[in-house]
């Protein structure tokens, strides 16, 4: 089966320019026979570096603003703010697992959380996952998921599940979604380099799963200049924001394609997915390598609500 990994960048800021653009690599992956599409964290509508490159009081001006151009172009599920990527699963065949910034129109309506979404080829919304906790200077943008979505989902090129950047570093975390028989682990990121590149080969170790690892492929040349405090930001026109690293590891380690640095485009590659399953005959973490006796791990998966109307 033929997967691709997404290493272009979306029209950044721009949530409405940013699915055309989705939609087309949905295509384009589709005319190269993939039959799964893998988009980074907060691909839509794109990852809020602005978080990292200002501070926390006296720039806290400058983050209103780009937090409100931000919010303006974050997607909410109950307004169907996904069905043109599902539509575009449905037409082209294709399994979507995809970074976005989430809305939820049905509770606040304001604060935004890091999410990642599978899209079954049939267009059904088989998961959708909120960043556990985010990152240092992330948590002034996000708010903190549950584990309503922590969970590893039946489509139809095998069972995916996913966690999103830093989250692969939460071992519990990551054991939840070994012990639900996964075949394929998407990591969505902003990470990169050898210690990402090193996590993920680790991962696909210990879980004997094929491992999507990818971060959003930036330079400045691609953000527009009228973002607000454009120039504040990214003073080095010639910067590579981030450099990508679209990476692809076997079941038990070892590249199965990539790593794609410093590139756009998209990363495309063959995996068996029966391959993860007779991996773990070796070691298989939730299995006969497990000691129930000695460890457990308890998952509260009720959706954590501010409010309940009765």
């Amino acid at each position: 089966m033929k997967i691709a990994v997404v290493q272009e960048p979306p029209v950044y800021l721009n949530l409405a320019a940013s699915m055309d653009r989705a939609i087309g690599l949905v295509e384009k992956a589709a005319s190269e026979g993939a039959k799964l599409l893998v988009f980074p964290e907060a691909w839509f509508p794109g990852y809020p570096t602005f978080g990292w490159r200002l501070s926390p009081g006296a720039d806290m001006g400058k983050t209103d603003a780009l937090f409100a151009v931000l919010q303006a172009n974050c997607i909410d599920l109950s307004r169907g703010g996904m069905k043109p990527l599902q539509e575009a699963a449905v037409e082209n065949d294709m399994v979507i697992v995809a970074g976005y910034q989430e809305l939820d129109g049905a509770v606040s309506g304001s604060t935004i959380y890091n999410s990642c979404i599978i899209i079954d080829a049939d267009g059904r919304i088989a998961n959708n996952h909120r960043k556990l906790m985010p990152t240092n200077p992330e948590r002034m943008i996000w708010g903190f998921g549950d584990a309503s979505g922590l969970k590893v989902v039946d489509t139809s090129v095998g069972r995916i599940g996913a966690l999103i950047c830093w989250e692969s570093y939460m071992p519990l975390a990551r054991y939840a979604l070994y012990a639900q028989n996964m075949d394929i682990y998407v990591a969505p990121t902003w990470d990169s380099g050898e210690t990402w590149l090193a996590s993920m080969q680790h991962i696909a170790r210990e879980s004997g799963s094929w491992v999507i690892g990818c971060a959003t492929s930036l330079e400045v040349s691609d953000i527009p200049e009228d973002i607000p405090h454009y120039e504040t930001l990214f003073p080095n026109k010639g910067e590579w924001v981030n450099p990508g690293d679209a990476v692809v590891y076997k079941p038990f380690g070892g590249i199965a394609a990539g790593p794609r640095h410093k590139e756009k485009g998209l990363l495309v590659t063959e995996i068996d997915v029966a391959a993860a399953r007779a991996s773990r005959r070796k070691f298989d973490a939730s299995g006969h390598y497990a000691r129930p006796d000695v460890f457990s791990l308890s998952v509260d998966r009720s959706r954590k609500d501010p409010v309940t109307f009765t």
